[in-house]
């Protein structure tokens, strides 16, 4: 079975939240590692150090990431301001910590190139060179002004250099550090993209179904003479005694009137379709008498043991009788009826706050290319001139109605389309 999942696209755009998200991991990594060190630095290798100042600026750090947690999940984007001023208190706190520390005899300083690598992933280009002239700045002052460091003559030579150990350290710290986030910020970047790839192809989905609107309506507009014209002359030939008279022929013409009062519904229908609006003088029904109709309407057309119909939605909710909704179920109908020898089924229950229908044929089922391009345009089994139409249709009409469809080939055979839609897209409530 293809996954079923909804046909609506998000209408908001998480990236900035999640790449926030990223931020504050980070950071929270950074206290953790800068609390650490500087308890090692203080009271294992005996270098003296503010060790009150610099867990004060820890200290700031832990708040920001606070009001990070407690603002990010209520915004609904986050901005490039946002992420740049982000990334410029986190280079404040590093200058702070490393004027504390000895400046740019700090071999921490190589942090910053962090900073500026992060910015350069997340950030505009204009924001990107705004934190490289930032992060310049604050090296150029820490060469100039910060606080020495008394260090125990037996780390100034050799491996014991406190300067090699701590660029060793900071070395491991960027590369893991690097590889680790931007990971992440790729999969956040990717998983925008194929949102975007998401919202043109709907786009692109949508603009054909507005031009064969448009075409449909035009065609009604042309049908409807020629069919009047035609019902005025059947008319006339059930008026005809010789016509009449022949044996057979009379009741040809009554399924001729039929067949074009049949077409003439079929065109007021797409007429009137075209022209409404939904909510505007709106028809109040139920589901139970929605469905039954559409059945009723169906089974007129091909005959009452053409569908097994069963009802099980429970508790009766009142609705807004929604023509695109009737056309897509009859749509289906006409698919399985078209692919099944054997009387097809329908089945209507509730599933949560969901009508779900799931619509059964007898015949071969889908292959696996179809179920793979299932609802895209023109793929189909039918081996004719604009084939595959339909499924587009249905997938797209329940896009815009906020549902989901999901096509599968049932174990015991033939083929099951699943339609689920929110019931509250269609609940009426009086006003």
């Amino acid at each position: 079975m293809i996954p079923t999942t909804p046909l609506t696209p998000p209408a908001i755009d998480t990236t900035g939240r999640d790449n926030m998200r990223q931020l504050v991991n980070l950071r929270w990594l950074a206290v953790i590692g800068q609390c650490t060190t500087i308890l090692i630095v203080q009271f294992a290798m005996g270098v003296a150090l503010p060790v009150l100042p610099m867990l004060g600026v820890v200290a700031a750090l832990v708040l920001l990431n606070l009001v990070s947690l407690w603002q990010v999940p209520r915004r609904a984007t986050i901005s490039n301001g946002a992420l740049f001023a982000s990334l410029l208190l986190d280079v404040a706190a590093l200058t702070a910590l490393l004027y504390q520390s000895g400046g740019a005899t700090n071999p921490f300083i190589s942090l910053f190139l962090l900073q500026v690598v992060l910015g350069a992933v997340l950030l505009e280009t204009w924001s990107s060179w705004a934190l490289v002239a930032v992060t310049s700045i604050a090296f150029v002052f820490l060469i100039e002004r910060h606080l020495l460091l008394a260090l125990p003559p037996r780390f100034v030579s050799g491996w014991n250099d406190l300067y090699i150990i701590g660029a060793l350290l900071c070395f491991g710290l960027i590369a893991v550090l690097l590889v680790a986030f931007v990971t992440r910020i790729n999969r956040n970047l990717r998983n925008r993209d194929a949102r975007l790839a998401t919202m043109r192809q709907q786009a692109a989905e949508e603009d054909h179904i507005v031009r064969m609107g448009l075409l449909a309506s035009g065609a009604a507009h042309e049908l409807g003479t020629p069919l009047a014209s035609l019902a005025v002359i059947v008319n006339d030939w059930r008026q005809t005694p010789g016509l009449i008279a022949t044996p057979g022929l009379a009741e040809e013409i009554e399924d001729m009137q039929i067949a074009i009062a049949r077409c003439k519904t079929i065109v007021t229908g797409i007429l009137a379709s075209a022209g409404e609006a939904q909510g505007e003088h709106p028809s109040v029904t139920t589901v139970h008498a929605f469905l039954d109709g559409v059945v009723a309407d169906w089974r007129a057309q091909h005959g009452e043991t053409a569908l097994a119909y069963e009802n099980r939605f429970g508790a009766d909710v009142a609705i807004v009788s929604d023509t695109a909704l009737g056309q897509v179920i009859r749509n289906i109908l006409d698919n399985a009826l078209e692919a099944s020898a054997s009387p097809i089924s329908l089945r209507a229950t509730r599933d949560g706050g969901r009508l779900a229908l799931d619509i059964r044929d007898h015949g071969g089922g889908f292959s696996d290319e179809m179920l793979a391009n299932f609802g895209q345009p023109y793929r189909s089994t039918k081996a004719r001139q604009g084939g595959g139409l339909g499924l587009f249709l249905v997938v797209n009409a329940m896009r815009k109605l906020g549902g989901t469809v999901a096509a599968a080939n049932h174990p015991e055979g033939g083929a099951m389309i699943s339609l689920r839609l929110p019931l509250a897209t269609l609940q009426w409530t009086a006003s």
